[in-house]
């Protein structure tokens, strides 16, 4: 069918329909917009094919001034271009005059990679056209000044997106192009970069990619890449050289017209080297743009890391240029959300060079930093750069820019969650700058990163005194309790959880908290509330009268129902009466309402969660220090069994509180107290146990023969076993004696008990493991700060209290 189409075609009519007219967005042009239809048409003169085309034209206006006749110029306009109907006059004037008005674009604005700005060598006098394609070619085989010509009149060709197609079929120019810039380029900084413009505009659309590949332009531009870089390199040690003797000949009095002979020297160098790093720095942009284009292609970026670009892109950090460090980081930024390409960049010492952009006049340029910065500061090493770069105070400031502000907050979160670095907040302006942010949102919903941010940072002591400062409390508890504001809530609770002057500031806002808990609130939101007021180990605070004012004991004891509300809110009422129960009255209130079954109950149920096991066993130790509660866990209910079950748990925590809740138990209940003997006697001699009773059945019955390869500790004197064929732990004479109690825990040699018999030991101190025990009395230890919690508050000091005190004589 195209044969005979190509047969039967005899004429081709061309059709042009004028368009709209538009001022051009930054420069002083004018756009006009304009339809081609063309038809093939047969002998007979019936159209047999027809294309329809919409073109623009760009009438650049480069006469236009604030002091040009805007009617001549219209007028002008219209005359030479034959796509504007004389019509359009009017329309014409009025478009020159919104363009002489217009302020000029700022001349710091960027471009984006798809808009790169010309250069000098790009101006050329005279006009290039598509129809003579062939005649730039043929300069491309001159020498390098007609090259320069041939492939400036190319790219001008090139940077109309309309002649790209056309360029695209031929395959002599493109050819001829690459042949030049493989083998010329280190010649010639003009060529390289004009011809690399040209696979530049191809390469700004995904559809010639395909081509811009198939001559290797990507890897060519990586080697003079490479190249360019080492140049500098050079330059620079050239440069400090002459400004090393430079230095020295001034610092020589003597040699006046020597001195003048090399400063003059110095200043050639330094003006050659200047126009030498603009004409590189012009290369570099158009290279790396091409093959930030090309990037988009996930396996071209992944032969770029092979040739170690991040490494590349890194070291060009090192220059001035807006213009190229915006190309630079901005192709960094992408090449940030690889893992690989991130651990890249974390050998190199990018942190460091991007600090010293940060902050800077360069709109544009501050923001793409502040986004690279937050891809990086997701690793911990990277994180830690930072802090050392000083960027926490830099960040702190920028947050007065609103522009920055979000990206500022993201990356000084992200700071914050490290523990290390929090105190570091306290002493730049950052938190006064968010207590300000908090409280201009009024009643509007906070930004998640911002409020993230603030309760990270009220974890911290230092930084909890500058929050509450003034009326910093003040007004986070009013918009808490005004707007049911979950995360205000918690950053409150993190406040609470500080002892000294923090705390005692809470002390007026006890009596709203605990208002809250009765009512129905969401649950999220009563948790922290229930977990503020667990925080508040504050002695002059009145528990009791808070108990009975706001009617929680009920409340209380409901909640420790399994399945009554989330595991969430049940532990924090479980932390709650922990707190409370350090109060005698309290505690003998919890007591007389029940709640201690409820307990039990629930640590039956709970038991598989060491979080509730061990606030629950704290419960409990608060309450044996007061003699009505410890009378009920000890006669009425089997909490120390279920405390000597848990005596060897693998959590240390749940280990700790149980043993100074046991020692406490077995101080004052004699039955107890040899249970809870016996079972550490068990537990640390295990072992022995085990030998002796498998040593019991290997005899058969001979228990109370003596084998010359028996054990000799195994009988007395007599010849006798000391078991008698009854149980070791019913044996207390084993490890009691008349004058001490010698400790259960198997911390004592026969020798040193031996010794103390004896009087060796003098009378200082006594046995390591006695104690004082005062019989039917009030102990005198005092309780022990809440267990480590992934709730409460998390005490740095071991338990004081200890069964085994020092012994009194």
């Amino acid at each position: 069918m195209d044969k005979l189409q190509a047969e039967d075609a005899r004429y081709l009519k061309r059709k042009v329909k004028g368009g709209s007219l538009d001022v051009h967005p930054t420069e002083k042009a004018l756009i006009v917009q304009y339809e081609v239809e063309a038809t093939v048409l047969g002998e007979v003169g019936d159209p047999m094919v027809g294309e329809r085309k919409e073109c623009q034209k760009i009438i650049r206006l480069k006469s236009l001034s604030a002091n040009t006749d805007i009617g001549s110029l219209a007028r002008k306009v219209v005359e030479e271009c034959r796509l504007i109907h004389p019509a359009k006059l009017p329309e014409v004037e009025q478009l020159l005059f919104y363009l002489q008005k217009r302020k000029n674009p700022d001349k710091r604005e960027k471009h984006s990679p798809r808009d790169l700005t010309p250069f000098e060598e790009m101006e050329l006098d005279e006009e290039a056209s598509i129809n003579s394609i062939d005649d730039y070619v043929e300069l491309l085989y001159e020498d390098i000044p007609e090259k320069v010509r041939g492939a400036t009149l190319i790219l001008h060709l090139a940077r109309n997106p309309d002649n790209l197609e056309e360029l695209l079929q031929n395959e002599t120019a493109l050819g001829a192009l690459a042949r030049v810039l493989r083998e010329d380029w280190k010649q010639s900084v003009d060529l390289a970069t004009t011809i690399i413009y040209v696979f530049f505009c191809f390469s700004s659309f995904s559809q010639f990619h395909g081509l811009v590949t198939h001559y290797k332009i990507g890897a060519l531009c990586m080697n003079i890449i490479e190249h360019e870089l080492k140049r500098y390199d050079l330059w620079q040690e050239e440069l400090q050289k002459k400004k090393k003797a430079n230095i020295l000949q001034l610092w020589s009095i003597c040699v006046v017209c020597v001195t003048y002979g090399e400063q003059k020297d110095y200043e050639k160098a330094l003006k050659k080297y200047q126009g030498l790093l603009t004409k590189q720095e012009q290369l570099l942009r158009v290279a790396l743009y091409l093959l930030l284009n090309l990037a988009e292609d996930m396996r071209t970026e992944l032969k770029m890391r092979n040739k170690n670009i991040v490494h590349t892109l890194v070291k060009t950090l090192d220059r001035q240029d807006e213009e190229l460090l915006l190309l630079v980081l901005s192709f960094l930024k992408k090449l940030s959300i690889f893992l690989e390409n991130k651990n890249d960049m974390a050998e190199t010492d990018v942190v460091e060079k991007l600090a010293r952009l940060v902050p800077c006049e360069h709109e544009d340029l501050l923001n793409i930093t502040l986004r690279l910065l937050l891809n990086l500061s997701f690793d911990t090493g990277l994180r830690s750069q930072m802090v050392q770069s000083g960027l926490i105070p830099k960040l702190s400031t920028l947050l007065a820019d609103e522009s920055q502000r979000q990206l500022c907050v993201c990356i000084l979160y992200h700071i914050s969650v490290d523990d290390r670095f929090k105190s570091m907040f306290a002493y730049t302006d950052c938190i006064p700058q968010l207590m300000k942010m908090l409280f201009d949102c009024g009643g509007s919903p906070l930004d998640p990163e911002l409020i993230s941010f603030c309760i990270n940072l009220a974890a911290n002591d230092r930084n909890a005194q500058v929050i509450c400062e003034g009326h910093g409390l003040k007004m986070l508890m009013s918009r808490a309790l005004k707007l049911k504001d979950v995360l205000i809530m918690k950053m409150v609770r993190n406040l609470s959880q500080h002892d000294g002057p923090t705390k005692n500031l809470f002390i007026d806002y006890v009596g709203d908290l605990a208002a809250q808990v009765g009512r129905e609130e969401k649950e999220e939101y009563v948790i922290e509330c229930l977990g503020t007021l667990a925080n508040l180990t504050i002695p002059d605070l009145d528990w009791e009268l808070v108990l009975k004012e706001y009617n929680l004991v009920p409340y209380l004891k409901d909640h420790l129902n399994p399945g009554s509300a989330e595991d969430d809110l049940i532990l924090e009422v479980v932390i709650l009466i922990g707190t409370v129960s350090t109060d005698d009255s309290c505690a003998a209130m919890m007591a007389r309402s029940g709640i201690i079954p409820a307990l039990i109950h629930l640590l039956n149920a709970q038991q598989e969660d060491d979080e509730f096991v061990c606030q629950i066993v704290y419960v409990f130790y608060q309450m044996v220090f007061h003699q009505a509660t410890r009378d009920v866990i000890i006669k009425d209910t089997q909490v120390p069994a279920y405390l000597i079950d848990l005596m060897h748990d693998k959590n240390t925590e749940i280990c700790k509180v149980c043993d100074n809740t046991l020692d406490i138990i077995a101080e004052y209940d004699g039955e107890w107290g040899r249970k809870i003997q016996s079972e550490k006697f068990r537990w640390h001699n295990s072992q022995w146990l085990e030998m002796v009773e498998n040593r019991s059945m290997a005899d058969d019955g001979n228990l109370f023969m003596y084998e010359d390869d028996g054990d000799p500790f195994m009988y007395g004197d007599d010849g006798e076993t000391f078991l008698h064929n009854r149980d070791i732990l019913e044996r207390p004479d084993l490890f009691y004696h008349a004058d001490v109690i010698i400790p259960a825990h198997g911390t004592i040699s026969p020798e040193m008990y031996t010794d103390y018999q004896n009087g060796d030991m003098g009378q200082v101190g006594g046995l390591p493991g006695s104690k004082n025990i005062h019989t039917f009395g009030q102990s005198t230890v005092t309780p022990s700060q809440r267990p480590t919690t992934a709730y409460g508050f998390r005490p740095d000091e071991q338990f004081f209290y200890s069964y085994t005190g020092t012994a009194s004589r």
